[in-house]
């Protein structure tokens, strides 16, 4: 749900009930646009989201002491082969969830990439990538969470013009009852 800080919803959720113990990652998420304005989403094989679309991304490593913006520009090396300077990479919003898919909390930097990339589609380990306009992504399968949630939180603080800055949002999801809840904490 979109709106102003501290609104509310709730739709279906996945289970993972209020006192189990789940292990917490941290990842970040990519969204990369073509000069047509289209988004780059993998169709993953791979879980978490399995068969469903998302932007490229993934865990931070910590061992390293590697910072979110710094994975981020990792991954897009790693997934798209793009190498891109760590300047371009703005972040747009940090998503927390509670009990994803009933196997773990996640905390997740998404970042936008600013300015345009061209990418063929392909196939990688993960998926195939592939370009979207923002009037496919409802006909996508996607994450519940990306669908009623991030994609909207996203719609609302980015925009066309790259001489604005960019909007922020933070949000809550609770993924851990019958009911997926979730609070915009800032945005």
């Amino acid at each position: 749900m979109t709106g102003t800080p501290g609104q509310t919803g709730s739709s279906g959720g996945s289970g993972g009930g209020a006192g189990t113990t789940l292990p917490y990652k941290i990842a970040t998420l990519v969204d990369l646009r073509d000069d047509s304005g289209r988004v780059l989403l993998l169709r993953r094989l791979k879980a978490p989201n399995l068969g469903l679309c998302s932007p490229i991304g993934g865990k931070l490593e910590m061992a390293t002491g590697e910072s979110p913006a710094q994975c981020a520009q990792r991954e897009t090396m790693e997934e798209v082969g793009l190498s891109l300077p760590i300047e371009r990479f703005a972040l747009l919003g940090i998503i927390s969830e509670r009990a994803y898919e009933g196997r773990g909390h996640w905390l997740i930097f998404y970042y936008r990439v600013t300015g345009t990339v061209h990418v063929d589609p392909h196939d990688t380990p993960d998926g195939r990538l592939e370009w979207f306009a923002w009037n496919q992504l409802d006909a996508l399968p996607l994450p519940e969470t990306d669908r009623r949630i991030i994609w909207p939180l996203v719609k609302k603080h980015d925009h066309e013009d790259p001489s604005m800055p960019l909007g922020f949002f933070s949000v809550h999801i609770d993924c851990s009852g019958p009911t997926m809840t979730w609070h915009v904490e800032q945005g």
